[in-house]
């Protein structure tokens, strides 16, 4: 097992929103480096979590301050970390929770509570397990950053761990089976021709 850095976390229980873990994504037109990438929700009660990531965000400040970062003091430093509540007109979900969006270009190995014969975890392979609303854990990494003009600390995704289903966010998913009836071919083929 190798030696982790200060700036790397594994995060308590989170619930992943936005989830593009299976397939790199990048918005239409945005013009940016498609990404896996998730957001991911920390309940505000998950003190440790939130202690152990403001230390790794220290770290990494005490790592970019002088070439990333140029001087700026650690108080006035743009991190990914943000409050839920804040959002939670337009994502009721993020309420009580703190958030951040992390990425990754290349594909996390994605984790699950089962084990195999020789006793590690077994990956998830099937897309149709991971979605927007599943409950887990992420390792991230932490670091400063100096781009087009902007500073701060963001952080990256590392691996991400499974560990319940939840509600799926972002719409519903239905049943092919519930959402077409018996069906009976009443059409002629010629109304299709003319």
């Amino acid at each position: 097992m190798t030696e982790k850095k200060l700036t790397q976390v594994v995060t308590g229980v989170v619930r992943f929103s936005y989830v593009h873990l299976m397939e790199p994504y990048a918005q239409v037109g945005s013009g940016q480096e498609p990404k896996y990438q998730t957001a991911i929700l920390i309940p505000k009660s998950d003190t440790k979590t939130l202690e152990k990531i403001k230390k790794a965000q220290r770290a990494a400040y005490e790592e970019g301050k002088g070439e990333k970062l140029k001087g700026l003091r650690f108080e006035k430093v743009k991190t990914t970390l943000r409050d839920g509540d804040e959002e939670s007109d337009e994502h009721p979900e993020y309420a009580g929770n703190m958030f951040m969006n992390v990425s990754s270009k290349s594909k996390p190995t994605i984790l699950g509570t089962q084990r195999d014969a020789d006793g590690s975890l077994k990956e998830i392979t099937d897309g149709e397990e991971i979605y927007s609303g599943m409950y887990g854990r992420a390792s991230l990494n932490f670091f400063a950053y100096n781009s087009q003009g902007n500073k701060g600390i963001s952080a990256g995704l590392n691996n991400v761990q499974k560990t319940k289903d939840g509600e799926v966010l972002g719409g519903t998913r239905t049943d092919a089976q519930d959402d077409f009836d018996d069906w009976e071919d009443d059409t002629d083929d010629d109304d299709f021709l003319n």
